[in-house]
């Protein structure tokens, strides 16, 4: 990393100096009144931001989860979706979330975070229609299935 703080009158002379270290993490400017500024790749920004956001949402659903009661669509806010889940699968998906949070945040990169709330939300998604509920979770046994043989080939 880049260990030079530039001051403002250096961008006069040095501004492709200052822009190199801004495009390869980070660039450092001393304003004249003593600010400490900070020039970074905009999409490295959108996902210290993002990373904030979920990792916020994270503890809260984390405490909800710990609280041991019953989540209503008011008690889970932005994460409403999630409740046609059981306590068993919100602890899953707050497991998932933490995993990839820590995945992104190592990688620079939301993909992870996206990829996890993108599969629970369409398996949320699935959970709300009574019939694919009950094929998704209900139980089959044996004797509901009959066994076919593979059809034969013309001669």
């Amino acid at each position: 990393m880049n260990n030079v703080i530039y001051q403002a009158s250096d961008l006069a002379t040095q501004r492709v100096d200052f822009l190199n270290a801004a495009r390869n993490g980070r660039a450092r400017l001393r304003d004249k009144d003593g600010t400490s500024l900070v020039m970074l790749p905009e999409r490295q920004l959108e996902v210290l931001e993002q990373y904030a956001t979920w990792s916020q949402i994270h503890l809260r659903l984390s405490g909800l989860i710990q609280s041991g009661k019953r989540l209503s669509a008011s008690d889970l806010g932005d994460l409403a979706w999630l409740r046609v889940f059981d306590p068993e699968d919100l602890q899953e998906f707050s497991d998932e979330l933490h995993s990839s949070l820590i995945m992104g945040l190592s990688d620079k990169d939301l993909g992870p975070v996206e990829e996890t709330v993108s599969a629970w939300r369409v398996t949320a998604r699935q959970l709300e229609d009574p019939l694919r509920r009950s094929v998704l979770l209900g139980t089959h046994d044996d004797v509901e299935f009959e066994e076919v043989t593979a059809p034969k080939e013309d001669a």
